[in-house]
C-alpha cells in the first residue's frame, strides 16, 4: 500500500508533504542501514529525488532534507561554533530550507532572520539584489541553491558581501558542473523545455562551472572550496546519503 502511495506522490511535491502524510512515511521506511545526521533518525532506505533524473536515497524521509543540506549540517556542527557559541549569532538565511527551519528558529543563540521573494515561510519579502538590511548585519548568511535563478547574480553576490559583518562567514550553495572551467549562460533560451535540458532545470538562467567561486571572490569574499566529503569516513558517507566530492563554498568577509 505505501509503495503505491509513494510512487504516486510527485517528486517535486515531496517538499510540500503535509504533516500527516510524512510521518506515515517514515514510519513506512524505518530501519537502520541510512541514518539522517539532522535528527538522528534510520530508516532502511531514503526517498529519490530530482528534477528529471532521480537520485536514489537522496530525500531524508523524516527531515526532507537533502545531500546538500545533509553536508552543511555536519560542516556547520563539526566545523564551526554554530551550534555552541556563547555570543547571540544575528543569521540571514535566504530561501529558507524546511529542514533547518525550525530547528535553527528555536537556537537559543541565533537572532534567525529569514527572507525570500515569494516563499510564504519567509519573515522578510525581499529581492536579493536588493536586501532590506543594513550593512554589517549578519554575522551568518546561508543562501543556498539561489544565485542560479538570479538573472543579475553579481548584484546579488553584492548585497549578500554588503550585509555581511566583517569576520563573519557565509554558506552559498549552487549545483555545480566542476567538469566546466567557465559558467554557462545564454539569455536567448527562454523555453522551459531547452531551459531544463541545458540548464538542469527550466528556472534556471545558467550552470555554475569552477569559476563560481572567483564569481564570489571577484566581489570582495574570501572564499574556501572545502571538500568536506574527504573529512568524513566513508562508512558514514553512505550512512549519510552524502555525495562524495560535492564542495561547499564557505565565504568569509
Amino acid at each position: 500500500m505505501f509503495k503505491t502511495i509513494l510512487n504516486i506522490i510527485p517528486r517535486t511535491w515531496l517538499i510540500k508533504i503535509s504533516f500527516w502524510v510524512k510521518p506515515i512515511i517514515a514510519w513506512y521506511l524505518k530501519g537502520n542501514k541510512y541514518t539522517d545526521p539532522i535528527d538522528g533518525r534510520s530508516f532502511r532506505k531514503f526517498l529519490p529525488y530530482g528534477y528529471g533524473k532521480q537520485r536514489n536515497n537522496a530525500l531524508s524521509p523524516s527531515t526532507l532534507s537533502l545531500e546538500r543540506h545533509r553536508l552543511m549540517w555536519l560542516f556547520l556542527k563539526d566545523e564551526t561554533d554554530f551550534f555552541t557559541s556563547k555570543k547571540t549569532l544575528n543569521v540571514l538565511h535566504i530561501a529558507p530550507e524546511q529542514c533547518f527551519l525550525n530547528i535553527f528558529r528555536k537556537q537559543k543563540n541565533l537572532s534567525y532572520i529569514t527572507s525570500d521573494l515569494e516563499s510564504p515561510i519567509a519573515d522578510v519579502k525581499a529581492d536579493i539584489c536588493n536586501l532590506p538590511f543594513k550593512e554589517n548585519e549578519f554575522d551568518v548568511i546561508f543562501c543556498n541553491h539561489v544565485l542560479e535563478h538570479i538573472p543579475d547574480d553579481k548584484k546579488a553576490m553584492q548585497e549578500l558581501y554588503r550585509v555581511l559583518k566583517k569576520g563573519g562567514f557565509g554558506i552559498f550553495q549552487i549545483p555545480q558542473d566542476l567538469s566546466r572551467a567557465t559558467t554557462l549562460e545564454d539569455n536567448s533560451i527562454t523555453d522551459k523545455k531547452e531551459r531544463a535540458k541545458i540548464f538542469g532545470q527550466y528556472d534556471h538562467v545558467r550552470v555554475y562551472g569552477r569559476d563560481y567561486f572567483d564569481r564570489l571572490r571577484n566581489v570582495g569574499f574570501k572564499v574556501e572550496e572545502i571538500d568536506y566529503t574527504k573529512k568524513i569516513a566513508p562508512e558514514k558517507l553512505e550512512r549519510f546519503c552524502l555525495m562524495k566530492g560535492e564542495i561547499l563554498p564557505v565565504c568569509f568577509k
